[in-house]
């Protein structure tokens, strides 16, 4: 898929540098053709004899490279390739590049690219949350840089929040993706979250969706080259690189702009948890506990998909289910019922694949009756994996 393709890789000074050795590997794998880049600090974690044993070239630590025969090295590493990735992109890189600073090869290269450029950040959470580091993130999208990352958990500091560099996997796939973008021109419409249903000023009724699911699928359909618009009930994410993000309260609102947008759509992955019911009626002021018990009066939602499966035309539409029991068989009767392509359905009671976690277990079902198993993965990977059985059940409707 990266054969022929020419990577310069550069690798900064944080504790995530050893994980680049998967990476490279990866990408020599793929066949791309790897020139690593490495900083003073970088080689304090991980030696450069690994890349070159990986990469088969020789890495690069100083502008006054002395083996580097034809040209100027850094002006070489910075045109002569197809794209330049650095990992980890530390807090000292990313301030560098958005300023101007060239004082080490690494920066140099960067400030002298005409290519491409893709950064993974990767620091301590506290460290990425500060206004300075975010407005240089910000400056180096407007300058048309993009980023991978950083997902959340647990630092190397021991610290738990936003800053590990994404896994190897998600950054060759988003590579990979840069170079072969098979959902480019399509509009992908997707809803992600849970709603709000207010009883009151001050309560309301909700589910226990994080909105993992549907934010990595559009940041999946984003890196493959599509027009994502993420319709979110309230979560607490970051929001996916190039894709418009659209936010919610409740079902009604979620489902006027779901109908709103549908009809310019080329692909709808359903994936919010909608609340089924609100109650009757809002009280103005908060409820007071002045008795035992409290009697609510419940109204049904708008069923969002099912609205959307009677307006289908060309979409592709694509459900999912949240099942504790009988998975498959609810499944293909909300597939039926709500005039669905295909529909992604797990057990939530299972481990690892129940809500505000980091991984999923899914089944996908079609309408043509086929059925794909997948094992426990990352939601980033599961998504990749509805991705391209959604383009592959395309390709086989268009051949109908």
């Amino acid at each position: 898929m990266l054969t022929g393709k020419k990577i310069t890789l550069g690798i900064t000074g944080g504790i995530a540098a050893y994980k680049t050795a998967e990476l490279v590997s990866g990408l020599v794998k793929n066949g791309a053709d790897v020139r690593v880049v490495m900083t003073a600090s970088a080689q304090k974690f991980i030696q450069p004899q690994t890349f070159s044993a990986l990469t088969g070239n020789e890495v690069y630590t100083d502008i006054f490279h002395s083996s580097h025969q034809s040209g100027v090295l850094h002006i070489n590493l910075a045109q002569d390739a197809d794209l330049l990735v650095v990992a980890p992109a530390t807090a000292n890189i990313i301030a560098k590049a958005a300023n101007g600073i060239a004082d080490d090869l690494l920066s140099t290269i960067i400030l002298a690219a005409n290519i491409p450029v893709i950064m993974c950040p990767a620091m301590n959470t506290v460290m990425y949350r500060k206004p300075v580091v975010q407005m240089n993130i910000q400056k180096l999208k407007e300058y048309g840089t993009s980023f991978v990352g950083p997902s959340s958990g647990k630092l190397a500091c021991g610290a738990q929040g936003t800053g590990r560099m994404s896994e190897p996997d998600e950054i060759l796939e988003a590579i990979k993706n840069f170079f072969n973008p098979d959902l480019k021109g399509l509009n992908v419409l997707i809803s992600a979250g849970p709603t709000r249903e207010p009883l009151d000023p001050v309560r309301y009724i909700t589910n226990r969706s994080s909105g993992k699911m549907g934010y990595n699928l559009a940041r999946a359909a984003a890196e493959r080259g599509a027009n994502v618009v993420l319709v979110s009930g309230p979560v607490n994410l970051l929001p996916p690189e190039r894709v418009e993000l659209i936010k919610v309260e409740t079902a009604e609102q979620m489902y006027k702009v779901m109908k709103e947008k549908f009809l310019e759509t080329d692909i709808v992955l359903k994936a919010a948890a909608v609340a089924d019911y609100r109650p009757k009626i809002m009280a103005g002021e908060k409820i007071k506990k002045d008795n035992d018990s409290l009697t609510l009066e419940m109204v049904k939602n708008p069923d969002i998909l099912l609205e959307l499966g009677k307006m289908k035309r060309h979409q592709m539409l694509v459900g999912f289910a949240a099942e504790t029991n009988n998975v498959e068989e609810y499944a293909r009767k909300k597939l039926e019922q709500k005039n669905l392509d295909m529909v992604v359905a797990n057990n939530v009671s299972e481990t690892g694949a129940g809500f505000d976690v980091d991984t999923n277990i899914v089944t996908i079902i079609c309408r043509d009756g086929r059925i794909k198993k997948l094992p426990i993965m990352s939601k980033y990977n599961a998504a990749h994996r509805i991705l391209d059985e959604i383009i592959k059940y395309r390709g086989e409707k268009a051949v109908e």
